[in-house]
């Protein structure tokens, strides 16, 4: 049983876990996992054994940073060096300091939804690369790119790493990549990473760790609805569970109630009831081969002009240019 006493918003943090917990079946974005506690837990996450993505992506990165960075400055011209989604920037200091140690003339601009991820980057980056031009742009990614294009018409060379499209359906993941590729010039370029189809247990291992950060990194948004939204939802009343399709590539997670009960959010004036065993869809990752990528950049206008993986072939980053 669900009960509501107001439809009215302040924050589209209200707005869409009101809708989503109103729906059936019920879902929460994994855009809302993220807080300072989140960040923390996600950076736990990256350095786990199990979670290969970050670690296979490092070792791209290593072994071709002369010719990824090659490639981002031909031309010879300044270029914008624009990062959504940036975290830590761990892997991409990397490149920074390849691009840097290079005499390439490039601004780094990295674009978060966190300003405390953001300071964190910025902080360390004054520390490790004191040379590099820095300009941090909090706010979702297009509206951060819109006002790059505003403000500078110099060629951008933009950045999407750690599979993070991932988080999309296919539909969702063309109209994004349509977006991107609107806000971009004849010249600039889209380097994206995309985590690849392989052994299902793999996968399965990498969002389900036995020591349960994943599950306390899912879970974080229930947490966030508690505090910000004066929620009482009892985290332990709710298991991470993870599920892999090999056929479609799509790992999606779930919290399930483990019980019948009943949350009060406050703030919204909303009453929601969870039978046994009733889900809460929090995040899919998706995994891609070759033949969908190619889908996926015909049908958002880019096309593919590079690519690099790892020795075993669990990771790709493509490099894509605007058609």
């Amino acid at each position: 049983m669900q009960t509501q006493l107001t439809t009215s918003f302040d924050t589209p943090f209200e707005e869409e876990v009101y809708q989503g917990l109103m729906a059936y079946p019920k879902h929460l974005s994994s855009k809302y996992f993220y807080d300072a506690e989140g960040d923390a837990l996600f950076q736990q996450i990256m350095d786990m054994p199990e979670y290969y993505l970050t670690d296979r992506e490092f070792e791209i990165f290593d072994t071709y940073k002369q010719e990824i960075c090659n490639t981002f400055s031909s031309g010879g011209e300044p270029f914008n060096l624009i990062e959504l989604g940036a975290g830590d920037g761990k892997k991409t200091k990397i490149l920074l300091k390849q691009l840097v140690d290079s005499g390439i003339k490039f601004t780094y601009e990295p674009i978060d939804i966190s300003q405390n991820v953001l300071d964190g980057l910025e902080n360390s980056l004054k520390r490790e690369l004191p040379e590099l031009a820095v300009a941090t742009q909090q706010g979702t990614y297009f509206e951060a790119l819109k006002k790059i294009n505003a403000k500078d018409g110099t060629r951008k060379v933009i950045l999407f790493l750690g599979s993070n499209i991932g988080n999309l359906l296919h539909p969702q993941a063309i109209s994004f990549l349509k977006q991107v590729q609107g806000l971009m010039a004849p010249g600039d370029l889209f380097f994206i990473g995309l985590d690849q189809k392989k052994h299902p247990q793999t996968i399965l291992d990498a969002y389900n760790d036995p020591t349960g950060i994943t599950a306390a990194f899912n879970k974080n948004v229930l947490k966030r609805i508690n505090t910000e939204l004066q929620a009482d939802f009892d985290l332990d009343a709710f298991l991470h569970w993870e599920v892999y399709d090999p056929e479609s590539g799509t790992a999606k997670s779930y919290l399930v109630a483990n019980s019948p009960q009943t949350v009060n959010i406050k703030k919204l004036g909303l009453t929601v009831g969870f039978k046994k065993w009733e889900t809460i869809h929090t995040e899919i990752s998706q995994k891609y081969d070759d033949e969908t990528v190619t889908w996926l950049s015909e049908k958002s206008g880019f096309r593919i002009t590079e690519q690099f993986t790892d020795v075993d072939g669990q990771f790709k980053n493509y490099l894509f240019e605007k058609r």
